[in-house]
């Protein structure tokens, strides 16, 4: 599956369009054109400079171009293209699968893979040797495979390293075709991964969707939406008390508390009546029915339109509107003491007051690595950020575009690989390329 476990996804969770793959319907047209010309000259025994050029052997590096690293993803679906659509059609029409005469070497998803600028010192993550015209139509599809996955994965990484490890809860699902949500939730897991792997941490996964869990095995969870709220009149706490009957033991208890705009004001509420809940249960020693109305969470998502009511004015919206530090502060410190206010026997008062402060609270709401390293330089006691569309980031400003390049390095000549590219690039080494055997994926 990745570098942490040595292994790699299967060929087939990837479901390639053969049909339409070997046809170079993914393909910029070009390489189409290229496939056509060079099998056209091998059939008519075209030479050039006493060499077969239909039949022309090259070495291709394909390698990221995002500074200072990046995260590698992709390459797993890379290797399943080649597997399913090198090769060529005969005369009679049909399609003749070649991969096994490829020599390949790959890297591991989840490696780092560096760039600093230069592209004559490039980081491989694959290369592949063989037939040009065999795999010419795969360059598209493949750079865009590694470049999506790894685009998200080191993303992820960054968010980690702004939140110093903390959780981040994976939210983008409704920024992009539901088709990338497998992709886009792998790609994630990697970026974790990585964290934990270079900074000896332990941050979870948390998906929003099954699909994103598809590739590793992953569930979808979350908390409950605002249009849920409004099926309840707007009453967050029936909301909570019902999601909390009905749910499954095993889905953490979140609630959304700023319906109202007042998060505070809703925290209090739904932590009182969860609690009483809670607490009827417990001392009836109905200790597993009582988990079913632990509150995990809260989760601010206030509107960077609107102030929410506890935070008083300075007439700057960086400080006053949305999910602020302010608000963050408050609201943590009214769930530390909101069980003070209690009518509680003296003796329950601990149990009450350790329910209330094992309460997190869920940051969302247009959180960036900038904005988290913010709040965590400053302290601001959340537990797990959620973060969606800049997951997506694709910027060259901000440093999030992770373009991947194929360059033709070697060529095959009187028998001997010599070296040949363009001027500016050059062959490249890198340690952590396998060789994938000729049955791979069988």
């Amino acid at each position: 599956m990745t570098v942490f476990n040595r292994k790699r996804l299967p060929v087939e969770i990837f479901q390639i369009d053969k049909e339409r793959m070997v046809q170079g319907w993914y393909s910029d047209v070009y390489f189409r054109n290229i496939t056509n010309i060079l099998q056209t000259l091998a059939r008519k025994g075209y030479r050039f400079k006493g060499e077969d050029i239909g039949n022309i052997e090259v070495e291709m590096q394909i390698f990221p171009r995002r500074k200072p690293f990046c995260i590698v993803g992709g390459v797993d679906e890379a290797l399943a293209i080649l597997k399913k659509a090198t090769g060529f059609f005969d005369e009679k029409g049909d399609f003749i699968n070649t991969f096994s005469n490829l020599e390949i070497e790959a890297c591991h998803d989840g490696e780092k893979a560096y760039y600093n600028g230069n592209p004559e010192q490039v980081t491989p993550v694959i290369k592949i040797r063989g037939r040009y015209r065999d795999f010419a139509i795969l360059e598209t599809p493949i750079l865009g495979s590694l470049t999506e996955a790894s685009r998200i994965a080191t993303n992820v990484y960054q968010l980690l390293e702004a939140a110093r490890g903390k959780d981040i809860l994976f939210f983008p699902a409704r920024f992009a075709h539901y088709k990338l949500q497998a992709l886009h939730g792998y790609a994630y897991t990697l970026g974790v991964a990585a964290y934990n792997r270079d900074y000896g941490a332990n941050s979870n996964r948390y998906v929003s969707t099954d699909e994103q869990g598809t590739w590793w095995g992953g569930k979808g969870g979350g908390t409950i939406s605002h249009s849920y709220i409004a099926s309840f009149l707007g009453s967050t706490p029936e909301a909570m008390l019902q999601f909390s009957r009905l749910m499954p033991l095993d889905v953490n208890r979140i609630a959304l508390v700023d319906f109202d705009n007042d998060c505070i004001g809703t925290s209090h509420k739904v932590l009182k009546v969860m609690f009483e809940r809670y607490y009827k249960l417990y001392k009836q020693g109905k200790h597993k029915e009582a988990r079913r109305y632990k509150l995990f969470g809260v989760r601010p998502d206030t509107s960077s339109s609107l102030r929410d009511i506890n935070v008083e004015p300075l007439g700057d919206k960086r400080l006053d509107n949305g999910v602020n530090a302010r608000l963050i502060f408050r609201l943590r410190k009214a769930l530390d003491k909101a069980y003070k206010v209690w009518d509680l026997p003296e003796d329950d008062l601990e149990l009450a007051r350790k329910y209330c402060q094992e309460v997190k609270i869920i940051a969302t709401g247009g959180f960036t690595p900038e904005k988290i390293r913010i709040f965590e330089q400053s302290q601001v006691p959340v537990d797990i950020y959620g973060v969606g569309s800049w997951l997506l980031s694709n910027s060259s400003r901000e440093g999030t575009n992770n373009d991947f390049t194929a360059d033709v390095v070697r060529v095959r000549k009187g028998g001997k690989w010599v070296n040949l590219a363009k001027v500016g690039r050059k062959p490249c080494y890198n340690d952590k390329l396998e060789l994938i055997p000729s049955d791979y994926g069988e």
